[in-house]
């Protein structure tokens, strides 16, 4: 099996898995508990984990919260801010493209009452600035926004975005699962004041992921109604036990990032721009690229193969590799990323996403031009 279907999940790395090992086996303390080794190894591995995911945004450590993946920290983030902040006119703002666990609570909010402007997003996949100025005007809320496409690649411009909010008294968050490892996200602008991420996007386990919650300028904590309730764990902002084997491999995870994310970087472009050139030298005139090219994350392809069925396609050549047509939360429905975008249904049904790590390999590459060369 070759593996092109990265944006859904990535191989754990073995070093993640190595350092996981001692929290499943030996070290099994529940980090909550007092006093004796077996709970304070595990707290100051939890703590030494979060320490490494600050890092990756240059954030300080208890602006740092422990969630089961990203579509937890949406939901918390997007129903705990209506929740505190609201009022009795709670309002947000969300583009059309935003992967499904920021849509769907979108739409579970408004069902609430809530009011809800689905922002249009251009042929990329991004927002442009006065579709966004737009948004502002009606002064919501909340504004939630994806870094990274994960159908595309499509970026948007969260820093200076989330600036413009700032101004107007709007929270800001932004869903960066698809960007870790694969851009700096270490001068991330602390005008985004809420972030989603998950470990296993970046060859870390599956299970756990983070809300980053940041204080405001005077150092206070953001205060939001808790999606869990409990024991209190992770500052009162998500309670239950803490997965503490998880943590330590997401902690693992983040650390290879910071000494490997130029690396990545580079192999990931190298690959990308490989995998363009030989589609179009083997299918000239059946491929067509969806989005922007250059704007974007890197290893991310989204390509139309005119004339096919995408889901016939992929399931053809699924005894040898891994691809999908779009994102694995929503493997049912035709893309509505691709939609907003302004594709008919029909090319959205001929559109593949190809999406690459750091693993993959140019021979690879090949060998899947060689077989779709062939059908």
């Amino acid at each position: 099996m070759i593996y092109f279907d990265n944006s859904a999940t990535t191989k754990i790395d073995p070093r993640v898995v190595e350092a996981m090992l001692p929290f499943l086996y030996e070290e099994y303390g529940n980090p909550s508990s007092k006093y004796y080794s077996l709970a304070t190894h595990a707290k100051d591995a939890v703590e030494e984990a979060r320490g490494n995911v600050a890092k990756l945004f240059n954030c300080d450590l208890d602006e740092v919260v422990f969630t089961s993946g990203s579509t937890e920290s949406n939901n918390m983030i997007l129903k705990g801010i209506l929740e505190t902040y609201g009022g009795v006119n709670p309002s947000l703002a969300v583009s059309k493209a935003e992967h499904s666990s920021v849509l769907e609570v979108a739409a579970y909010l408004e069902q609430r009452g809530a009011t809800v402007n689905y922002m249009e997003v251009d042929a990329n996949g991004a927002v442009q600035g006065d579709t966004f100025t737009a948004a502002l005007e009606q002064q919501p809320t909340l504004i939630s926004m994806l870094w990274g496409n994960n159908e595309t690649g499509a970026l948007n411009d969260v820093g200076s975005l989330a600036k413009k909010c700032v101004e107007r008294g709007i929270f800001f968050h932004t869903d960066a699962t698809q960007v870790v490892g694969k851009l700096d996200t270490r001068m991330l602008d602390r005008s985004i004041r809420f972030l989603s991420l998950s470990a296993h996007k970046f060859h870390g386990p599956k299970g756990i992921g983070a809300a980053i919650i940041r204080k405001d300028d005077l150092g206070i904590k953001t205060k939001i109604s808790p999606l869990l309730h409990g024991g209190g764990q992770e500052s009162n902002y998500r309670s239950g036990t803490l997965s503490v084997h998880n943590i330590v491999g997401f902690g693992k995870a983040a650390e290879i990032v910071l000494l490997e994310q130029e690396q990545t970087q580079q192999t990931l472009m190298e690959l990308e721009a490989y995998l363009r050139e030989q589609l179009m030298v083997v299918l000239p005139k059946v491929v067509k690229f969806n989005g922007d090219t250059r704007e974007k994350i890197p290893g991310i392809v989204n390509v139309q193969f005119r004339g096919a069925n995408n889901e016939m396609l992929i399931k053809k050549l699924s005894d040898q590799f891994a691809l999908s047509t779009g994102s694995a939360c929503s493997s049912s429905k035709p893309s509505h990323v691709l939609q907003s975008m302004g594709l008919s249904v029909n090319e959205v049904r001929q559109s593949v996403r190809i999406s690459l790590s750091k693993s993959n390999t140019k021979a690879e590459i090949d060998q899947l031009c060689q077989i779709l060369s062939s059908k």
